[in-house]
């Protein structure tokens, strides 16, 4: 630890003198001025931590040089004591008017002047202390109302897209009549009720299952907290505790400052976790932990923090192949799926087609400022027999791009693009089956029904709904004619 620095500012260097000898021994460093200019440079350049100076001094006195100490910013802050025989009021007033903290009559004792010293060099430190502590405070109220103004932006941005994506799907989303919706809509309703119930949401792509989690959220106690949407496969492995958890600062390279995680920041309300069947297994632990205690612990801090937290996750893997490879824990699977929503694909329920089309017809309309207008019978048709492999999110876009091609007018079939990924198998547009002859079925009733089953399976790629949408009859009938090997 280095000594403290006192500089002694006289023109008389027996006085230097003596003030070295009583104060060295101390331990203190001694630096030494013969006059007030150059007392000036030693402390513009060393900053010691207390001057000494002598107040009758050829040139400028020693009430000069300590006023301009004194309007330095570098060197205001360095207690200055005076050393003088003039023992007049005025002098003292005027010593302690230019900022002298103390005054030292001569012939001075030594004893009194380490004392003195000692007196005011305890001072500073703990003033300095003080001032370092009063920053830090600062510091910390300024982090917490950032952190907090963060937060509330973040709130209402989340809010936000919620209101906003309520809006732009009806009751999130679940447009249609169909069994299949009534039952998600009864689920729904349900999970309102078990506001802590973590709930697992499956379903292929485009499915809407964000959209389920949404009308969980927002149906619930919770519904006034954030509802914080986060895509597991989009985190970057090596930020993933941070982001879910948060950090300190100094915690690792680039923390500059503290930082909420997801969770800290769902407080209160719910953190949806989609694609949760690609989240590191690394991660997977810590987060089975969280879910069972409550409890977050930031990187780099030492004591957890308590969060409430509704976690719904969604997946469109299957998680229980994935548990069977070790690459998705069993436990966390149990402990996420308290209650499990599945989100059917479009195909399997083509009786809300219509009611989606007419749905999003009337959306885009509005957001172009025209009248929805017609959807043409051959356009119709297509739309119930075509397969959606990319579900709701892709009759969604498909509407919206054929409004744009039809200028606002009646679209027809001409104006559905299906666009094609450089991975994605071409869609079969022409999806019914020609009509077979008389001459090629079977004389016996049930052998030909069986034939044109095979065939509506065939033309629709095993599609059980869409073969029986085609044949006209219930889907039953297909299954109990084909119990294997058909698709659902």
């Amino acid at each position: 630890m280095s000594r403290e620095q006192i500089l002694i500012v006289d023109d008389t260097p027996t006085n230097i003198d003596l003030l070295t000898a009583a104060l060295e021994p101390r331990g203190y460093e001694i630096l030494a001025a013969p006059g007030g200019e150059a007392g000036l440079k030693i402390a513009a350049k060393a900053l010691p931590d207390l001057i000494l100076i002598d107040v009758v001094m050829p040139g400028r006195d020693g009430f000069a040089i300590c006023r301009e100490l004194k309007a330095d910013e570098a060197t205001r802050e360095i207690p200055v004591l005076f050393i003088t025989a003039k023992q007049e009021t005025a002098s003292v007033v005027n010593g302690f008017r230019v900022g002298a903290v103390d005054y030292i009559l001569k012939p001075f004792q030594a004893e009194e002047v380490v004392g003195r010293v000692e007196t005011h060099l305890k001072i500073s430190r703990l003033t300095r202390e003080l001032q370092r502590k009063n920053a830090e405070l600062e510091d910390e109220v300024t982090r917490r109302r950032t952190a907090e103004d963060a937060r509330e932006r973040a709130d209402a941005r989340f809010s936000t897209l919620s209101a906003r994506e309520a809006q732009r799907w009806g009751l999130a989303g679940f447009i249609g009549q169909s069994g299949l919706i009534r039952k998600i809509l009864q689920d729904v309703e349900r999970l309102h009720q078990f506001a802590n119930t973590s709930v697992l949401i499956t379903g292929e792509s485009g499915t809407g299952k964000e959209l389920v989690a949404r009308a969980i959220h927002h149906g619930s106690p919770r519904a006034g907290a954030p509802f914080i949407p986060v895509n597991c496969v989009a985190i970057p492995s090596e930020l993933a505790e941070s982001m879910l958890f948060g950090h300190l600062k100094g915690s690792f390279t680039g923390a500059t400052s503290d930082r909420k995680g997801w969770f800290e920041l769902a407080d209160g309300g719910t953190l949806f976790l989609d694609e949760i069947g690609d989240m590191p297994a690394t991660l997977q632990a810590k987060l089975l932990r969280v879910l069972e205690d409550g409890e977050i612990t930031p990187v780099g801090a030492a004591q957890s923090r308590r969060v409430d937290v509704r976690v719904i996750s969604a997946t469109n893997a299957d998680l229980s192949a994935r548990i069977a490879t070790g690459t998705f824990r069993q436990d966390l699977y149990f402990r996420l799926a308290r209650f499990i929503v599945q989100t059917p694909p479009l195909r399997e329920r083509p009786e809300d087609i219509p009611l989606l089309c007419a749905h999003f017809l009337r959306l885009f309309s509005e957001e172009m400022g025209m009248a929805p207008p017609a959807l043409a019978p051959d356009a119709l048709d297509w739309f119930s027999t075509y397969s959606f492999p990319g579900n709701v999110r892709e009759l969604k876009n498909l509407i919206e791009r054929a409004l744009i091609a039809s200028g606002g007018k009646s679209i027809e079939r001409k104006h559905v693009q299906v666009s094609v990924g450089p991975s994605a198998p071409a869609p079969a547009l022409e999806v019914r089956p020609a009509a077979p002859s008389a001459a090629s079925l079977p004389l016996n009733l049930e052998e030909a029904e069986n034939v044109l089953i095979q065939r509506a399976l065939e033309q629709t790629r095993g599609n059980v709904a869409e073969a029986a949408r085609l044949l006209g009859v219930n889907r039953s009938r297909i299954y109990r004619r084909f119990p294997q090997g058909t698709e659902s």
